[in-house]
C-alpha cells in the first residue's frame, strides 16, 4: 500500500503466527502490555472490540504525563484486520492489517489523517514512536511464544 501525503504507513514482518499476533492486538491484558512508545504504560478503561465499540484508555509517559485517548472501532475482521477511528485529538483512521506469511505475520500499520498539515505535524514524533511501538510488540510476541511452547 503506497502512502499518500496525508498517510503514514509502516510495515514489518514478525516471527510469530497470525493467531498469536491477533491475540496480542485483541486481548486487553496482552495489548496494554506493549501498546505505546518505549517507557509508556497504559490504563484501559474500555475495550469493546466490535464495530461501533469504544476503546478508551490513558497512556502514561515516562515523564509522568498522561494522554487520554478515545477511539471507536469501525471494522474487526478476525484474524486479518482492525480499523478504528481515533476520535480524540489527533484525529485519524487507523487500519491494522495482519497478513499470514508462511507462519510469520506481516503487519501493515496505516494511519489516514484529515489533512496533510495534520499528518506532517504528527509525523514529527509518530514515525519514531510507531516504530518503538512495533519494537515493543515484537518483544511481547517473543515472550508470548515462549509461554505457548
Amino acid at each position: 500500500m503506497k502512502a499518500t501525503s496525508n498517510e503514514l504507513v509502516i510495515t514489518r514482518i514478525f516471527e510469530a503466527p497470525r493467531e498469536l499476533v491477533w491475540k496480542a492486538w485483541t486481548e486487553p491484558k496482552q495489548f496494554m502490555r506493549w501498546w505505546g512508545p518505549q517507557g509508556f504504560t497504559n490504563t484501559f478503561h474500555e475495550f469493546d472490540l466490535r464495530p461501533g465499540g469504544y476503546w478508551r484508555f490513558i497512556m502514561h509517559g515516562p515523564d509522568g504525563s498522561s494522554y487520554e485517548n478515545e477511539s471507536v472501532f469501525v471494522e474487526v475482521s478476525r484474524p486479518e484486520r482492525i480499523v478504528f477511528r481515533h476520535i480524540s485529538a489527533p484525529h485519524f483512521l487507523m487500519t491494522i492489517t495482519l497478513d499470514n506469511q508462511a507462519g510469520k505475520t506481516k503487519i501493515t500499520w496505516h494511519m489516514l489523517f484529515e489533512s496533510v498539515t495534520e499528518r506532517n505535524n504528527i509525523a514529527k514524533y509518530a514515525l519514531d514512536a510507531n516504530e518503538q511501538n512495533l519494537d515493543r510488540l515484537e518483544a511481547h510476541l517473543a515472550a508470548m511464544t515462549v509461554q505457548h511452547e
